[in-house]
């Protein structure tokens, strides 16, 4: 079963919750065991499992990113259209994320969540979630 769904960022650079809109898609397709597969098909945003009970983990998760790959770098990319932090960000943090499904739910730990990395925002953004049985 494939659905998807949208989100919109409201900043240039943004973690987005989605755990909830993933689990709503898991229910509907009534799979006891299998694997969930969520992609965002942009080449300036991404998915990561993470913490999302503290609100500082998004702050110190983009501040930790930005000193490692700065908005502004001196980027070749940048003649053209001035986001090549963006899309380097996209390609280590990965443009999707794989969760198993376990008596009809995600196996997701205590404090994991589903988050979109937006790095080239305002944008809006599609998530594709695919879910099959094993």
């Amino acid at each position: 079963m494939r659905e998807e769904f949208f989100v919109e960022s409201s900043r240039e650079e943004e973690l987005i919750e989605i755990t909830y809109e993933v689990e709503k898609i898991v229910k509907k397709a009534n799979i006891k065991e299998g694997m969930c597969h969520i992609y965002i098909p942009h080449a300036t945003a991404g998915v990561i499992l993470n913490e999302s009970a503290d609100p500082n983990i998004k702050i110190d998760f983009l501040n930790a990113i930005n000193k490692t790959i700065p908005r502004r770098g001196g980027y070749l990319h940048d003649r053209i259209d001035n986001n090549a932090h963006a899309h380097i960000k996209s390609a280590i943090v990965g443009a999707s994320t794989s969760i198993p499904i376990i008596n009809g739910r995600l196996s997701l730990g205590t404090w994991q969540s589903i988050m979109v990395c937006e790095f080239d925002g305002p944008r809006k953004r599609r998530v594709v979630v695919q879910v099959f049985s094993l």
